[in-house]
């Protein structure tokens, strides 16, 4: 006889296996290559077969359900992904598929069954497609998946959230610092459109830096490439079946089809980025402009919000105003967080909430007694 506790993990369990078969679904419906089709379709419905599992288990315990419904978190993801792309889907499942690929191993209602198998390989089928872990996926399909899908461009959520708390965090301890330290409203202003202006510029900089250099090393690695398929083509066609083979592929068809890419130099060029240097040549690692410019917006965003009380008020009510309209925005990057670490919204916003409002404590006391000591 099932306990409630028992109850409460079945529910659970099939929701999340529900959540699963929705999202595939979703990326099947956005993807437009047969293969990676095919791949997510197959992907939902063994997701859709774990639910049936669960549900005839919550039958059993006299628990009715209604059609399926994916949960809000599910149904958020997959519209950011239908706006942003598919990055941003594929490599939050993928941390998922990761950090549950033992969840059914100590459930005795699935011994014997393939369901723990079945969630190891969906965690190393996900790491592929998000651009991880070792290359087992063999054939043209693999090809595919890893010049389409990238953890820096599914990292893409994770940047914007990022970016805006550091803006809103790093500001709002300056601008209340500020404030405790005097009562000129101006001052406040000043500094607080100074600290926007200040960290991204220097975000935006940094990130500028950062890909260009990227850029750059990934360039020369390609050229390099480039005269060693000049210069010796038949070692880097052995290194290629070599790649093939630690892939799955048997030796003989590894050969052939490492000969047959060595051909046409820019086709194997572009393999060869991919395949040994983990570069997508098209790419680069992105554009350095648009990324420094992302970060400044990114960042300017989550700094004006303590700063904008301050442009219309003054005094207690404009100090009052930065933390309430700080303490939402910390609360709503929390709950964005909560989207790729699938913990609680309510959790996650309250603990970003009570991090960032500890810090503008902090800084408030500090620049108090500054007031004081310099006055």
């Amino acid at each position: 006889m099932a306990t409630a506790e028992d109850i409460a993990r079945y529910r659970e369990n099939y929701q999340d296996e529900i959540d699963g078969a929705a999202m595939y679904r979703a990326l099947a419906d956005m993807e437009s290559d047969p293969a990676l089709q095919e791949l997510y379709r197959k992907l939902a419905t063994t997701e859709e077969r774990h639910a049936a599992f669960w549900r005839d288990k919550l039958a059993a315990g006299g628990v009715e359900l209604g059609e399926p419904e994916p949960s809000r978190r599910a149904k958020i993801l997959i519209w950011l992904a239908k706006r942003l792309g598919t990055n941003v889907l594929v490599t939050t499942m993928a941390a998922e598929e990761k950090a549950g690929q033992f969840m059914y191993d100590d459930q005795p209602e699935t011994q014997g069954t393939s369901l723990p198998a079945d969630e190891r390989s969906h965690a190393r089928i996900l790491a592929q497609l998000a651009g991880e872990g070792p290359k087992t996926i063999t054939g043209p399909v693999l090809a595919r998946i890893e010049g389409r899908h990238s953890a820096v461009g599914g990292n893409a959520l994770r940047a914007a959230v990022l970016g805006a708390n550091d803006g809103l965090v790093s500001n709002m301890s300056l601008v209340m610092g500020v404030a405790g330290a005097t009562d000129a409203n101006s001052s406040i202003v000043i500094a607080g459109v100074a600290g926007l202006l200040a960290g991204a510029i220097s975000m935006a900089l940094g990130e500028w830096i950062s890909v260009q250099s990227s850029r750059e090393l990934y360039e020369r690695q390609i050229e390099i490439e480039r005269r060693e398929i000049r210069e010796i083509p038949e070692e880097e066609a052995e290194e290629l079946a070599l790649i093939y083979e630690s892939k799955g592929m048997p030796a003989d068809q590894a050969a052939e089809l490492a000969a047959r890419v060595m051909q046409d130099e820019e086709k194997a060029l572009d393999t060869m980025a991919r395949e040994e240097l983990g570069i997508d040549p098209d790419e680069l690692g992105g554009s350095p402009w648009e990324a420094a410019l992302a970060s400044f917006f990114l960042f300017s965003a989550g700094a004006i919000l303590p700063v904008f009380p301050f442009l219309v008020s003054a005094g207690a009510p404009a100090i009052w105003g930065a933390i309430v309209l700080s303490g939402l925005g910390l609360f709503g990057l929390g709950a964005a967080i909560s989207l790729m670490t699938g913990r609680n919204v309510w959790f996650s916003g309250f603990r970003q909430m009570g991090f960032g409002l500890a810090a503008a404590a902090v800084t408030f006391g500090i620049g108090t007694l500054l007031g004081v000591a310099v006055s």
